[in-house]
């Protein structure tokens, strides 16, 4: 799992070369849509929420996938890879905060040197990219975009936590993402018009197939078997790796080579991560 989300970073910034972040989502979603599905067709019937709940989740898919998604696209497609992905990594501290005001959690004080350390380490992250004003060279826009994907998916989380206890994590995430579909297929049709599809490389088509069919739906399938068989907080504890193989595969293939101060961020942001979590276990 944290091999196939680490290398989806890099995978994504280079199709994104060739083909524009709207198009891109209107192709992989689809995709994605279709592989879950399958798999929860093959399990048996399908379930679907109840009236009440109908509009709920309407509003959550809007949220956790065409909202985040605009974000996350546009955020990747304007930073470097490794910084889109540690800056991603720090949904649990966002999550944290929600929940606790909501009323949802009572953090003790590891978890809020942890929340305090990720927020350090993303300012040096963010202040360590290059701030020039030539476009190809500045990062800052595309990482507060991500900040902002990280922070709307974490309302997605805490939105759809009454959703979640009521039905379980799979149906929901399916039927979210299947409403979200439908909004960035329709936003990514004009794109997807434009764009000259004998000029787009095998490889580019390739990176579209990854990032919907495995980083979607391969991905969540091996998540949910992680928390079957090892838990929650043991599962959640391998996404700490997620910004290490981004860095490491933008690093070799995409020669995204990361300043000194952004080392020092990353390395300051996983540690709080790593912080928080390990307090929010022995609570």
């Amino acid at each position: 799992m944290a091999l196939i989300w680490g290398s989806n970073f890099p995978i994504i910034k280079a199709t994104l070369q060739e083909i524009p972040p709207l198009a891109f989502n209107a192709v992989r979603f689809p995709l994605a849509s279709a592989g879950v599905f399958l798999v929860l067709r093959s399990r048996g019937p399908i379930s679907w929420p109840r009236p009440p709940d109908r509009l709920r989740i309407l509003l959550l898919g809007i949220l956790g996938n065409v909202v985040y998604q605009g974000f996350f696209i546009f955020g990747i497609d304007g930073t470097l890879a490794g910084n889109a992905s540690i800056l991603l990594a720090t949904i649990p501290v966002w999550t944290v905060s929600l929940s606790t005001l909501r009323g949802h959690e009572r953090p003790g004080p590891t978890v809020w040197l942890g929340i305090l350390g990720t927020l350090v380490g993303m300012v040096v992250l963010v202040l360590g990219g290059r701030l020039e004003l030539a476009l190809e060279g500045g990062t800052l826009l595309g990482d507060l975009l991500m900040v902002a994907a990280a922070m709307t998916w974490s309302l997605y989380t805490v939105g759809s936590r009454s959703q979640v206890q009521r039905y379980g994590s799979l149906p929901v995430t399916a039927w979210t993402l299947w409403v979200g579909t439908v909004g960035l297929t329709l936003a990514g049709l004009p794109s997807l018009l434009d764009l000259s599809l004998s000029q787009v490389s095998p490889a580019a088509w390739l990176g579209v197939f990854y990032s919907g069919v495995m980083a979607i739906g391969v991905a969540y399938l091996l998540w949910y078997r992680g928390v079957q068989r090892i838990g929650s907080s043991r599962t959640a504890a391998y996404q700490n790796l997620v910004p290490v193989v981004a860095l490491l595969v933008a690093w070799l293939w995409l020669r995204e080579i990361p300043t000194g101060q952004q080392i020092v961020g990353a390395a300051v942001v996983l540690a709080g991560l790593t912080l928080a979590r390990l307090g929010r276990e022995r609570r």
